[in-house]
């Protein structure tokens, strides 16, 4: 008999418990004490579009919808027969232009034998002609002769030069297409949850076509629209509690990143007329990375809760909102 009243006393204290927790969920919410305010939300994260910056075909998709990723996974890769093709292709240019290079170099080599030639040539019929020794034509023709050397020298460097700007831009090429063959692996730049998967192997997609929609779990957050009294006094670092419908007994940690600098008609999605009708803004409340990166596994997206924020430091959280997140979050 002892023991069924402790039994029943139990339930009773779990029940009003879980009362009061609700009441921090429910839409209308609890009377929160002097330098708090709340706001109705969801969790939220940032979306990634995982796309090709050029038009291709889709060789593999490695990962699924709903599968977790890490930084630096390959979760694409685009089909590069072409790309691998043109690589070949700008490598023979580079191996013609430098042989081009080179024979221009030993004819330059050899102008530059005549143009010396013809210098020491004129530099006698110079002497020469000081002595009478000979014409006045002969000298010109050697004077001529310089100057066609020297024309033909000048025209053997600028072949060399041009040579060199062809290897330089043969060279560029296949930089540019040794960089799109990179960029046919497309990488998770954060960690995060694959959402979409838009495109198949085989598809082909334009440059820019996203092929997976990642769920960057590097920015988990709330946003929730609060009026104007209350926005204007809301510091960024501001302390929060998420308090989720799925886990009212539970304030997870957070804090304001964001407070919009225009005020704006409640969204739609508010449920009640009542907000709707207000000038709000927008304020985000982000929980921390830290917090997110042991527990990747469990975040799930699109959970409905409320953010409770602390307006004044000095201000004592309710007793409510005291418990802090268990290990099993988003379990």
């Amino acid at each position: 008999m002892f023991k069924s009243k402790s039994f029943f006393i139990a339930v009773a204290a779990l029940l009003l418990a879980g009362m009061a927790a609700f009441m921090f969920v429910s839409e209308e919410g609890a009377d929160l004490p002097v330098g708090f305010v709340q706001g109705n939300g969801r969790i939220e994260a940032e979306q990634v579009e995982i796309a090709p910056t050029l038009p291709g075909r889709v060789a593999r998709v490695m990962a699924a919808e709903g599968s977790l990723v890490s930084t630096g996974d390959i979760l694409v890769e685009m089909d590069t027969d072409e790309l691998s093709a043109a690589l070949d292709r700008a490598k023979a240019e580079v191996a013609l232009a430098r042989q081009i290079k080179a024979e221009a170099e030993a004819v330059m080599v050899q102008r530059e034998s005549e143009q010396r030639r013809a210098e020491h040539e004129l530099e006698r019929a110079q002497a020469l002609l000081a002595g009478q020794n000979i014409s006045e034509t002969v000298f010109e023709e050697r004077e001529t002769a310089r100057e066609v050397a020297d024309a033909v020298l000048g025209a053997s460097k600028a072949r060399v030069a041009t040579a060199e700007s062809q290897i330089a831009a043969a060279e560029a090429e296949v930089r540019r297409i040794t960089a799109q063959l990179e960029d046919s692996k497309l990488f998770a730049p954060m960690p995060g949850r694959v959402l979409y998967r838009l495109a198949e192997p085989g598809e082909v997609v334009p440059a820019g076509g996203p092929i997976l929609t990642l769920l960057s779990l590097e920015n988990v957050y709330m946003e929730v629209f609060l009026p104007a009294r209350e926005a204007g006094l809301l510091p960024i670092g501001a302390d929060a509690r998420i308090v989720l419908d799925a886990m009212p007994d539970f304030g997870i940690p957070a804090a304001v990143s964001f407070v919009s600098p225009e005020a704006q008609f409640t969204p739609k999605q508010v449920e009640t007329l009542s907000e709707r009708e207000q000038l709000v803004f927008r304020v985000r409340v982000r929980i921390p990375e830290d917090l997110v990166e042991g527990r990747i596994e469990h975040v799930k997206t699109g959970l409905r809760g409320i953010a409770v924020i602390q307006l004044d430091r000095s201000a004592e959280w309710p007793e409510a909102l005291q418990r802090r997140i268990p290990p099993e979050l988003f379990e």
